[in-house]
C-alpha cells in the first residue's frame, strides 16, 4: 500500500451523502457534480479545464503532476477532451484551405510553445479565425496540454515533442518561426 502514497497539497470540498440502497445510492453518487480549475476563459463562453490528478499512470502508480484539459461549454454543459489528434486534423483542414493563414498559426504556437501568453501573440501577430477550431481555444487549450506534457515528462522533451510534430506535418521547422 506504501507505494501508492505521496505527499501532495489537496484542497477538500465537502460532500455529505447518505448511504441509501443500491439503486438510489449510485443515482445519488453519479449526480456528483465534476470539480474542475477553469484556467482560461474564451471569448465564445466557454472556458479552458483542468483537473488534477488527470488519471495517468506512471509504472501502475498515479502520476501526481498529470492532469487533463478540457474545454467546458455552460450553455451546453458539455465537457470536451480535446486532443493532439483532433487539432491536428484541425490545423490539416486550415492548411488545406489556406496555407498562409496556417503558417502564421503555427507560427504563434510556436511562440505560445516558447512561454508567450497565447492573447498577446494573437493580439501581436493580428491572427484571425477561418475553418473549423477558433485560434484562441486552440492556443489556449494547447498551453495547458503542453504544461501537462512539461509535467508528465519532466526529462525528456515535454511541450516540445508535440510541437516538433506539428512542424514536421507541414514541413517546417523552428528557425522558421522564430
Amino acid at each position: 500500500m506504501k507505494n501508492k502514497k505521496f505527499e501532495y497539497d489537496v484542497k477538500l470540498v465537502p460532500l455529505k451523502v447518505e448511504n441509501k440502497e443500491q439503486n438510489s445510492f449510485r443515482a445519488t453518487l453519479n449526480n456528483i457534480p465534476y470539480l474542475l480549475y477553469e484556467v482560461e476563459t474564451l471569448k465564445s463562453g466557454e472556458a479552458i479545464a483542468i483537473n488534477k490528478p488527470g488519471g495517468k499512470r506512471n509504472f501502475g502508480r498515479l502520476s501526481r503532476d498529470d492532469f487533463m484539459v478540457f474545454i467546458y461549454n455552460p450553455s451546453e454543459r458539455s465537457l470536451w477532451l480535446i486532443s493532439h489528434k483532433e487539432i491536428s486534423d484541425d490545423i490539416t483542414s486550415k492548411y488545406e484551405e489556406n496555407q498562409k493563414q496556417t503558417i502564421l498559426l503555427l507560427k504563434g504556437l510556436y511562440h505560445v510553445c516558447c512561454g508567450e501568453e497565447p492573447d498577446d501573440v494573437i493580439a501581436q501577430m493580428k491572427l484571425k479565425d477561418t475553418i473549423g477550431i477558433p485560434i484562441e481555444t486552440i492556443f489556449k487549450a494547447y498551453k495547458w496540454i503542453w504544461g501537462q506534457e512539461d509535467c508528465n515528462y519532466p526529462t525528456k522533451k515535454g511541450r516540445w515533442l508535440s510541437m516538433e510534430n506539428l512542424l514536421e506535418q507541414f514541413g517546417l521547422n523552428a528557425e522558421d518561426l522564430a
